[in-house]
């Protein structure tokens, strides 16, 4: 692995990185104006809970996937390969 590579691997993991604070922050005002118009209009039915929870999923994998990448990322397919190279050159 040579430095470049590792330095744009970093900044694309802090770019979306960053993507998803900015997709929380808007999931957040978002859905904060929506539940203030909604309580303030007809507080009777809780329309904005359907929103919020769809959108919620929707940033729920975003996170999962951005947070899970060291986890399962290039790194962990690097040796993942090693080691079943190993398997394959012990077992002939």
């Amino acid at each position: 692995m040579e430095n470049g590579d590792g330095y744009l691997r970093a900044k694309k993991r802090v770019e979306n990185l960053k993507a998803f604070y900015i997709h929380l922050m808007v999931y957040v005002l978002v859905n904060a104006m929506l539940i203030a118009i909604n309580l303030l209009t007809d507080s009777g039915y809780w329309w904005f809970l359907y929103p919020l929870g769809g959108w919620g999923i929707g940033v729920l994998i975003h996170g999962i996937t951005i947070f899970a990448q060291g986890k399962f990322g290039s790194e962990w397919e690097q040796r993942k390969i090693k080691e079943y190279m190993e398997k394959d050159k012990k077992n002939g």
